[in-house]
């Protein structure tokens, strides 16, 4: 009873703090993220006030926010425009990767590491914060703006990617061989086409066994439905956010609208909790020795980053200021680089100093991301995007294949 007790003290005082937070962020304009992320430093290991009890309850409240975002974002989109996407997209993530991938490799060599590190990096490198990505753009109001479906194309190409780097490089990190990878990775690539499949093909008919006149029910069906696929794929070792997004492809009509509207209370809790977790497990006196090295490394990849969205959403047809926020938004590395970090260092067959690294080299890009999202609403970068305008001839804009 104590340990509930105390378990109801942290959680009610952090929640309390967090919607105060949010209200401030509100206020003064800027994204509630780096708040909370802060706020967990400051209540996690090693931070001003440790709290222990509701550690658990925040882990499992992360990964339920994860699954939410991602869901909540396929709502938004139908599986006819998801495939149209990704064919358009497909040459925006080989440049995704090469761009973003190539970096995190040579700075692991740079800093003497072996070649088993060096794909681990790559890893961490190259794959956007889904997450904090979605709560970006929700908050910013963007989620319909016509650069918005070139920056998810963008991310469930990673996210598919990932379905297949996380079999290989576990494979790697325990030293099972090429004939064990192969066989995780071809588990993955099935699992993945199996869910396509049933999203494109069948979706109209997982709408219609639900009802959007039960809100009760409906909320229900949904929720469970989406924990339920998302932990079948992350248990066939695909990405849990991709079986998410999926599910939410697949619903449409009326049952997506009120889907919509029923879970986004439940999506804004459980964000937060997301980046409030992300602080708490980050121990502050980790940071400061590889402060240096985290932060070349995001510059670099930060700008690659921009870069990748910024061709992405040219080729699309997408005009200079969409291009720049397409760019600055793919920022935000997150969820996936922790969990490529922790599995390495778990291993026990990279360098120790890889997961500090990784964290400040993640809390970094996570921090600067929300505020960089913001950069093209600003009057000055817009007048900045006028004068380079006026300052060049008229070139047509790229028409999308």
């Amino acid at each position: 009873m104590h340990d509930f007790t105390t378990l109801l003290i942290e959680v009610g005082a952090l929640l309390f703090l967090l919607g105060l937070l949010g209200r401030l962020s509100r206020r003064i304009g800027l994204s509630p993220i780096p708040l909370y992320l802060l706020a967990g430093l400051a209540v996690g290991h090693g931070g001003i006030l440790e709290m222990h009890a509701s550690e658990e309850f925040f882990a499992v409240g992360a990964e339920i926010g994860v699954i939410l975002l991602l869901v909540m974002l396929g709502l938004e989109y139908s599986a006819n425009e998801l495939v149209g996407n990704l064919r358009s997209a497909a040459p925006a993530g080989l440049i995704d990767a090469l761009l973003n991938a190539l970096p995190g490799a040579a700075f692991a060599l740079l800093l003497g590491w072996d070649w088993i590190a060096a794909v681990v990096l790559a890893g961490i490198t190259w794959v956007s914060s889904s997450g904090v990505i979605a709560k970006v753009l929700a908050d910013l109001g963007r989620v319909g703006n016509r650069e918005t479906p070139v920056v998810l194309s963008v991310l469930v190409i990673e996210d598919l990617a990932m379905a297949l780097y996380l079999p290989l490089v576990t494979a790697l990190l325990a030293g099972v061989g090429l004939l064990g990878g192969g066989i995780a990775l071809t588990i993955a690539v099935g699992t993945v086409l199996l869910v396509l499949v049933v999203a494109i093909r069948y979706g109209h008919l997982i709408s219609t066994a639900m009802s959007a006149k039960d809100p009760e029910a409906l909320l229900l069906g949904v929720l469970g439905m989406t924990l339920l696929v998302a932990g079948i794929a992350a248990k066939l070792q695909v990405s849990a956010a991709v079986g998410a997004f999926l599910v939410g492809i697949a619903l449409s009509g009326p049952v997506a609208h009120h889907a919509t509207e029923l879970l986004t209370p439940l999506r804004d809790l459980f964000a937060a909790v997301f980046f409030v977790f992300f602080g708490l497990v980050t121990d502050p006196r980790d940071i400061p020795p590889v402060l240096l090295p985290a932060l070349a490394l995001a510059l670099v990849t930060m700008g690659t980053k921009t870069i990748t969205g910024y061709l992405a959403a040219r080729r699309a047809g997408i005009a200079e200021p969409g291009r720049w926020r397409a760019g600055l938004a793919l920022v935000p590395r997150g969820e996936f680089s922790i969990v490529i970090a922790g599995l390495a260092v778990a291993s026990g067959e990279v360098p120790a100093g890889l997961a500090a690294l990784a964290t400040a080299y993640v809390l970094i890009t996570v921090v600067t991301g929300p505020m960089l999202a913001r950069l093209p609403d600003f009057a000055w970068f817009k007048q900045w995007l006028r004068r380079r305008a006026a300052a060049r001839p008229v070139e047509p804009v790229p028409t999308p294949d």
